[in-house]
């Protein structure tokens, strides 16, 4: 009996006499083939579009941060795109304070076998925020999570925007930035005051817990949500 599911096969939306898929050689670090979508999403955003570039056979399109979801919405959505699977959301900064920190976003086309590479560049002092893709993958919801952990990137519309990695009380930063010093902000003597002083028990919800006292310690945002009548796990 079926249950409404459609497998994806790769390479499935491709001509029956289309080449096998191989492993690429000899592939130029810069230039070489250009992945057809960044034409056609070009042709869709039209001057969102601000640059592409093809490193080691790998198509990258830079989008103006106001139309980076419609990109992606497009590119999952069009018939002959198809970009079914978000692979990755991650961030990089670079050491150089002239250079913009990049929010990255890696996209797959599995019936078409393509791969393309989305970026939005946030310049320094602007806000670091982007809208959330949480509404075309369900996947991005741990990894913006991941995203902002690590490097303080707010996605905005995100449903659930908190640490994942760290704990919710943490206050030294993002480890990932290029200014967070390697030991921690605080010295070692005040982290362990401070992992000292946790009440370990708030790091649970209330099914979770069996001394109801904790209840007090757990983050505003953690009570509200038990309050609306969430349960573990969701």
């Amino acid at each position: 009996m079926s249950n409404g599911f459609t497998p994806v096969h790769a390479g499935g939306a491709l001509a029956s006499d289309a080449p096998a898929p191989a492993t690429l050689k000899n592939v130029p670090n810069r230039g070489g083939a250009v992945n057809p979508s960044a034409a056609a999403l070009k042709e869709h955003v039209g001057d969102a579009v601000k640059r592409v570039d093809v490193v080691c056979g790998e198509t990258t399109v830079v989008v103006d941060r106001a139309r980076v979801h419609d990109a992606i919405q497009w590119l999952h959505d069009d018939p002959a795109q198809r970009y079914d699977y978000l692979s990755d959301v991650t961030a990089v900064e670079f050491r150089d304070d002239e250079r913009p920190i990049e929010v990255v976003w890696h996209l797959r086309s599995l019936p078409y076998r393509r791969f393309i590479r989305v970026k939005v560049l946030l310049e320094r002092g602007s806000t670091l925020e982007v809208p959330t893709v949480w509404d075309i993958y369900r996947a991005a919801n741990w990894l913006e999570r991941e995203c902002y952990d690590m490097f303080g990137i707010r996605f905005a519309g995100h449903p659930d925007l908190r640490r994942i990695l760290m704990w919710e009380q943490y206050r030294e930063g993002y480890p990932l930035r290029k200014d967070f010093p390697l030991r921690g902000r605080f010295s070692r003597s005040e982290q362990l005051r401070q992992a000292l002083a946790a009440n370990p028990e708030a790091r649970y919800s209330m099914e979770e817990l069996s001394i109801a006292d904790a209840y007090e310690d757990l983050p505003t945002e953690m009570k509200r949500r038990l309050k609306a009548g969430e349960k573990t796990g969701e």
